[in-house]
Formats: structure tokens, C-alpha cells, sequence
């Protein structure tokens, strides 16, 4: 699951971010403690925990004391609304500005979406 890209406290927080997106996690949804999280992937519960926690301060999971982690209610929707904004400024905006420079207009990038990927 992990690589060396990043740290594997972010690729925690982004795996959990990416099953809530995709409604692997469910909003209310309690997910595995950290304990859990570190003896199931072999790493170190600090790293989990501070994996975890960025989810908390990024308001995507929230704690019920005494009883565990859970998805925040509206952390799909929220997830969603940052991932569309950065879609269009990493991908959308430079694909406009490459476009310009070799002279493809909007309509020819229209046509070939509409026309599928060959």
C-alpha cells in the first residue's frame, strides 16, 4: 500500500480520503483505530496517529470519545468540492495553457473529449 514517494502518514490520510470519495467509507462510518490501522499495515502507531489526526484538523473524521474515529457528515461533499477545484488548476488550466501554445482551440479540446480518448 505504501511507497516512498511521501511520507505514509500523508498516504494514510489520502487512502482514507480516497475510500470516503469513492463510498468505500460511509459518512458516520467508523473507521479502524490507529492501533488497528498500524498492526494491519506493520507500521509504527505514532505514524498512523499523526495520519489521523491531519483527518481530524482537515475536518474529515471526527472522534467520539471513548468510542473511536468516524467520517465527518459532510467530508465526502467537502473532499469532492477541493478535489474539482484542483482538478481544474492541475490539470485543466496547464492542458488550456499547452493547448494555446500550439494553437488547439476549445472547441478542438470539446470535440475530442466528446469523441472519447483514442
Amino acid at each position: 500500500m505504501f511507497d516512498d514517494r511521501s511520507p505514509i502518514y500523508l498516504q494514510i490520510a489520502n487512502g482514507i480520503k480516497n475510500d470516503v470519495l469513492s463510498g468505500t467509507l460511509k459518512e458516520d462510518e467508523q473507521v479502524m483505530s490507529t492501533n488497528q490501522y498500524a498492526a494491519f499495515y506493520q507500521i509504527n502507531p505514532a505514524t498512523a496517529a499523526k495520519g489521523f489526526a491531519q483527518l481530524v484538523d482537515e475536518g474529515v473524521l471526527y472522534k467520539k470519545r471513548g468510542i473511536g474515529m468516524f467520517v465527518s457528515p459532510d467530508a465526502r461533499a467537502r473532499l469532492r468540492s477541493q478535489r474539482r477545484e484542483r482538478f481544474f488548476t492541475d490539470v485543466v488550466d496547464p492542458m488550456l495553457a499547452e493547448a494555446r501554445m500550439v494553437g488547439v482551440d476549445v472547441a478542438e479540446i470539446v470535440a475530442h473529449l466528446e469523441g472519447g480518448a483514442r
